[in-house]
């Protein structure tokens, strides 16, 4: 992509993210991602209804009179978008492309979080470790997350969720709100990855498809392909058979995600490329808040 194009590019999701992340999530994002903890502010005098638990009794004792350690909640974050630039990205038959509504809603995240004064770090993954930008706070940072989001081409096509959730647990020491964004097409089972993940940091899933995914269209003769292995084959989409048989395949991988968010005690948002993100991204932080 050219510098002018991806200048404006970056521009426009620029404006698209801020304007979302300034007047909608606000403050739904800050209630719904908590500090790290509560640290010490200062004392004052005991007013009633204070806990008692508070009393600062080295300070009651010197003042005579009883005084309460005041605590305020440790905000700053770290916020890790982890984002799937595998093959099967680049595909979109309603709606944006896969790529460009990922690269939205990452873009988006990340305005709230400098918004809130957070760090944000990125990592892109196929079946390796792609690319890997360590958190730091600022827009200038945020606009690198955006432009390479936008313009990285990865080394490969294939998909592997748990290389990149153990790549992540390793690398960051400290604990992170995480956002895995991805289709989540990989046949693998990452259960436990993803729970020694969740364990370690806060983890919330992201799942962005397209509903020509979901279900197959009666069109006849169709020639597919699959975007991660290059595999071509011709299906009989005016087949009954056919489209139950991949509408069952689809609700039995749909369910298995299901099925390992929940026993890793996974938030998981789903949003399809032919719907407002926005709205997806709102209903799951008014959840967690």
């Amino acid at each position: 992509m050219e510098r002018s194009e991806l200048l404006k590019k970056v521009r426009k999701i620029e404006i698209k993210a801020k304007g979302l992340s300034h007047n909608i999530f606000a403050g739904e994002y800050h209630s719904a991602f908590k500090g790290r903890g509560m640290t010490f502010s200062e004392v004052r005098e005991y007013q009633y209804g204070d806990d008692v638990r508070d009393i600062d009794w080295n300070v009651t004792a010197r003042q005579n009179r009883p005084y309460v350690k005041v605590y305020e909640e440790e905000r700053e974050l770290t916020v890790m978008l982890v984002v799937d630039v595998s093959g099967s990205k680049d595909f979109g038959a309603l709606g944006e492309m896969k790529r460009d509504m990922m690269t939205e809603i990452a873009a988006t995240i990340a305005f709230s979080a400098i918004e809130n004064n957070d760090k944000v770090g990125l990592l892109l993954f196929s079946d390796k470790i792609e690319n890997f930008i360590p958190p730091k706070k600022g827009k200038k940072h945020i606009l690198l997350i955006i432009s390479q989001l936008l313009n990285y081409q990865a080394e490969s096509k294939g998909t592997d969720i748990n290389m990149a959730l153990e790549y992540m647990t390793s690398a960051l020491k400290k604990r992170c709100t995480a956002f895995v964004i991805s289709d989540f097409l990989d046949e693998k089972d990452y259960y436990k990855s993803l729970s020694i993940a969740n364990h370690k940091h806060d983890v919330i899933a992201v799942q962005v498809y397209d509903k020509r995914e979901a279900q197959l269209p009666n069109v006849g003769l169709m020639k597919v392909a699959d975007a991660e292995t290059g595999a071509e084959r011709w299906v009989d989409t005016s087949s009954r058979r056919v489209r139950q048989a991949y509408d069952r395949w689809w609700y039995e991988r749909q369910q298995a995600m299901t099925d390992i968010m929940q026993r890793s005690n996974v938030d998981v948002a789903q949003v399809a490329t032919d719907e407002d993100y926005a709205k997806t991204l709102m209903a799951l932080f008014k959840r967690r808040g």
